[in-house]
């Protein structure tokens, strides 16, 4: 499959497709590990909504990206985009949410970049894609390596209220996120 242009042969509405069996569906029971190495419960019953932005992954200043990352459709951004919800952090408090990421990266690097952009809130690690794969996320591979496509999903005692995909402009999602948020 080529990774550096969406389909022409596919609608939005077949693009969107992709992840209209997630609105309504039930969180699975998962705990995943966050930056910080401790297990972070995803199916949860509080009053606030959780607001979890899926993205492929964030650079490390001493790494390369796989090869032709910024090619591939959806895959650059995620550090703007991890930076835009960090910067809106007060408004999702004010909207009765809570941002969380997850990435397939290890914990060590989401350690790292969580520090670097000093995100206030947990960005989790799902390299064993039982996240991911419970829900039938859509991904993509590089190098050998499965990444989520970027998606955001609003939560709402554990069950999936709102589904953002796809996601071509990683620096002003948040703007659509928060409109969503202020309007449910």
């Amino acid at each position: 499959m080529n990774f550096t242009k969406f389909p022409t042969n596919l609608s939005k509405t077949e693009i969107k497709a992709v992840c209209n069996h997630l609105k309504g569906l039930k969180i699975p029971d998962i705990s995943l590990p966050a930056q910080n190495g401790n297990l972070l419960r995803l199916s949860r019953t509080e009053t606030f909504r959780l607001v979890i932005y899926c993205f492929p992954m964030t650079g490390h200043p001493d790494k390369l990206l796989p090869k032709n990352w910024n090619k591939i459709p959806g895959a650059k951004g995620c550090t703007l985009q991890t930076c835009s919800f960090r910067d809106n952090y007060n408004q999702f408090i004010l909207n009765n949410s809570l941002p969380i990421g997850i990435s397939t990266q290890s914990v060590e690097d989401i350690k790292e970049m969580t520090i670097r952009l000093k995100i206030p809130y947990d960005i989790l690690s799902d390299q064993q894609l039982k996240f991911t794969e419970s829900l039938k996320l859509p991904t993509f591979s590089v190098e050998n390596k499965k990444f989520i496509k970027r998606l955001t999903l609003i939560i709402e005692k554990s069950v999936i209220q709102h589904v953002f995909y796809p996601i071509l402009q990683p620096e002003k999602h948040i703007d659509e996120v928060l409109d969503w948020l202020s309007k449910n």
